[in-house]
């Protein structure tokens, strides 16, 4: 799944790069916020995964990329206190992000299913509800994962 060996998929990213300092252990594809009453190190934000509100708040959307400076794939968890990369898209970009594998259901996932993050994990899963924000569409199909998996979703600024 997934589209190509990175978060972001796009050929020539039109978003913003941030160099951060990750606290915990996410993967890559995750939704991260900047961590609450901590200061910066060497100019460098501490961020962590999403966990204030409810699942589809309207939140600035911050994914966490691969660990490039370590060499570290996209599937393979940070290690809490490492240097890591953040990605704030741009409308129309193509991103991989992880989607929740939600334990008991077969979770099959459309091309052009809207997907809203999933508040304390981070992760992205199907629109339930009404939320405020649904800053993804899926662009291709997912089939029961047994896992977390990066999948390949279009930002749509929302």
């Amino acid at each position: 799944m997934a589209k190509g060996n990175k978060i972001v998929a796009a050929a020539e990213p039109l978003g913003r790069f941030l160099d951060v300092i990750v606290d915990g252990t996410p993967k890559p594809g995750t939704l991260m916020e900047i961590t609450p009453a901590t200061e910066p190190v060497n100019g460098r934000l501490h961020v962590r995964v999403f966990q204030r509100g409810t699942d589809g708040q309207r939140t600035p959307i911050m994914i966490l990329c691969e660990d490039e400076l370590q060499g570290v794939a996209a599937t393979v968890a940070y290690v809490d206190g490492y240097y890591g990369r953040v990605y704030y898209p741009a409308m129309g970009e193509e991103i991989n992000i992880l989607l929740k594998d939600v334990a008991g259901t077969a979770d099959t996932h459309a091309i052009g299913e809207f997907l809203i993050h999933d508040s304390g994990t981070g992760l992205f899963i199907a629109t339930t509800g009404s939320p405020q924000s649904e800053p993804f569409e899926l662009i291709e199909t997912v089939t029961a994962p047994s896992a977390d998996v990066l999948a390949c979703a279009i930002y749509t600024g929302h």
